[in-house]
């Protein structure tokens, strides 16, 4: 009798499901959608015909993990689907990317998915070359492998897609689907070479094993991933049984020894080579240890720790879907906080291993483990022994300097990066370009001359005299605030109490501070206007004296030369001594428009083509200026 789920109601869904459905990590999911809906027969039927259609591309290859496969499923409708665990070796990703575009290829009437942990990892690849509005957010149910193609759905077409929809548009309109060329290019650029390069990949070495582990792998060959993960990722409890070696070492130091060829990837070989191990005592280790003794030290031993964590698992069901179980109990707050190894801890424990064991999840669990466990009796069962692997011709390991020589193959794929980039960024700079030529309009000596200077000066003056609020200079905009309220005679009557107060020090500096500092209480006496025409006539000769002062300054500077004068052209046309004589003499009145518009220019130039002031300033005013013909010449 079932017992009743812990802590599931409404508000806590079931705890199973969520561990079930979590996306392990380093996983490529794909999809197979046939355009009709077929019946149970029929998918088998297409199930069998790819799974043969694959065969040769997979036969001979060693995955890291776990090997392609197809699953039948038929919900939401009938379609295959699979996933696959990669892990270090992104090899195993892109040779199965490969494999889904051969898929498509023979068979055009299926639409194919494909992402992995990241996410359309497609897209990923080809992001300096995708459609600009295409981002993550708005990408799911949009990418499809058809025919050989990448497939986009687009956006003004399906805004928000459904599987469904996106199918049903995909079928009938294929034509208006089929991605940019240059991202086909990047796409086929990562999976050219394949199926050789997935041969590249691997790794042939000698290794001395024992003669039980031989077998297992002359058998299986593919079991070697499995050792190799188990190896790679011992923990100090499953170390235990490699210190014991009860399956493989039966023997003790007594079993035969045997050399054998063990083809691996790159990346199991790299993972085996990269970490120190010490051999176990109860091993055979010969008293100068070899690499091929070296080797097969961690490969038997890997052998040994995944055999005896599977089959623990395999009877207890308790699998990384049992970790996701528990995890999702704990987060639910199943446990209510309490210390693990206390009564109702272990208690609620209990309920929650038995409705486990009860679950469907908990069969599966317990028979996937199993398998590799099985197959492993089942080889060892047969008879053997070390005669079966003597007189063999066992060919010579494989050249590993790609292991020392991995910093070419990086630097390589960061300049193929730094190049891609550099496209990208020029593409966008003609972009930009071409945009600002059609704000602007054709860079041509018509569009300069219908360019009308007077606007430019007459909108300035505008400008310059507009009363603007206490905020500063602004662009006019509709609003409500309140003026400041200035009054001017007061202002006047402060600023000449202040150059009062300064003249006087210099004409009478025995006056007293009351005295001087009465100037500023503006007293309305009888007598006040003989005291303002007093100050007038001083302020006027102030005035002369400072302006005589500073012309007699400037003239011996070469300010003068930074204006344009209004009468310069003539001077030039006279061409006299008498009159650059009589131009150094005085200062000739200074062309306010002009200068305004030749600063104006020049500051727009000196900007090359850039946002700035000058362009700025005449933009918030409706100025566009044309282009600057001269620019880069």
């Amino acid at each position: 009798m079932a017992t009743t789920p812990p802590y599931l109601d409404s508000d806590h869904p079931n705890p199973l499901s969520l561990a079930s459905s979590r996306l392990p990590e380093d996983t490529v999911f794909y999809y197979i959608y046939p355009d009709n809906s077929l019946s149970q027969d029929s998918l088998q039927s297409l199930h069998l015909q790819i799974l043969n259609f694959i065969s040769p591309f997979t036969s001979s290859y060693i995955w890291q993990h776990e090997p392609f496969t197809l699953s039948i499923s038929f919900h939401p409708f009938p379609h295959l689907r699979g996933h696959l665990r990669f892990g270090d070796n992104l090899n195993d990703e892109w040779f199965t990317v490969f494999l889904l575009f051969q898929i498509s290829l023979s068979f055009p009437a299926v639409s194919i998915q494909v992402h992995d942990s990241d996410g359309e990892f497609l897209l990923i690849e080809s992001a300096y070359h995708l459609p600009r509005w295409l981002n993550p957010e708005n990408s799911q149910n949009r990418v499809f492998i058809r025919r050989g193609k990448l497939h986009i759905i687009p956006k003004r077409s399906l805004p928000n897609p459904t599987l469904t929809e996106s199918l049903n548009f995909l079928i009938a309109n294929e034509h208006i689907t089929v991605a940019p060329d240059s991202v086909q290019s990047v796409i086929q650029s990562r999976i050219a070479g394949y199926p050789e390069k997935a041969k590249q990949n691997t790794h042939r070495v000698r290794v001395r094993v024992p003669v039980s582990v031989a077998h297992v792998l002359k058998h299986a060959p593919s079991l070697i991933s499995l050792a190799v993960e188990g190896f790679y990722d011992r923990d100090i409890d499953s170390m235990k049984h490699a210190a014991k070696m009860e399956r493989f070492l039966k023997g003790g130091k007594e079993e035969e020894m045997v050399t054998v060829a063990v083809k691996m990837s790159r990346a199991m070989y790299a993972q085996l080579m990269r970490q120190k191990f010490q051999a176990p005592k109860c091993y055979p280790m010969p008293n100068r240890a070899d690499m091929e003794a070296e080797l097969g030290m961690k490969i038997a031993c890997g052998f040994e720790m995944m055999y005896q964590e599977k089959r623990k698992e395999g009877e207890e069901g308790k699998g990384s879907s049992w970790k996701k179980y528990l995890e999702s109990l704990e987060k639910s707050g199943y446990f209510k906080g309490l210390i693990p190894g206390s009564q109702e801890y272990k208690r609620l424990m209990e309920n929650a291993e038995e409705y486990y064991r009860n679950s469907s999840l908990f069969s599966k669990t317990s028979e996937m483990l199993n398998a590799p466990v099985r197959q492993i009796d089942e080889i060892l069962s047969l008879p053997y022994s070390a005669d079966d692997f003597k007189n063999q011709d066992i060919p010579p390991s494989d050249d590993d300097s790609w292991l020392y020589s991995g910093e070419d193959e990086l630097n390589s794929a960061l300049e193929d990066r730094q190049k891609e980039m550099e496209l990208y960024e020029l593409k966008l700079k003609k972009i930009k370009k071409s945009k600002e030529q059609q704000d602007t309009g054709p860079s041509s000596s018509s569009k300069g001359e219908d360019f009308d200077l007077g606007d430019l000066v007459k909108t300035m003056q505008g400008f310059i005299h507009k009363m603007s609020s206490y905020e500063g200079a602004e662009v006019p905009k509709d609003r409500d605030s309140k003026e400041v309220e200035l009054d001017v005679d007061c202002f006047i009557k402060d600023m000449e109490s202040v150059i009062k107060y300064q003249g006087g020090e210099d004409v009478a500096v025995d006056m007293d501070d009351e005295e001087g500092s009465s100037d500023m209480d503006f007293d309305e006496s009888e007598d006040g206007s003989d005291i303002s025409d007093h100050n007038e006539d001083e302020e006027d000769s102030f005035v002369h004296s400072y302006s005589d002062a500073m012309d007699t300054e400037l003239k011996n500077t070469t300010l003068t030369k930074s204006f344009i004068h209004a009468n310069e052209k003539s001077v030039k046309n006279e061409g006299t001594s008498a009159a650059v004589e009589d131009k150094d003499e005085e200062f000739t009145p200074v062309d306010v428009d002009v200068n305004l518009v030749k600063n104006l220019l020049d500051s727009f130039s000196t900007q090359q083509g850039l946002p700035g002031p000058t362009s700025n300033l005449l933009g918030l005013m409706g100025i566009q200026l044309p282009k600057d013909d001269k620019e880069g010449k």
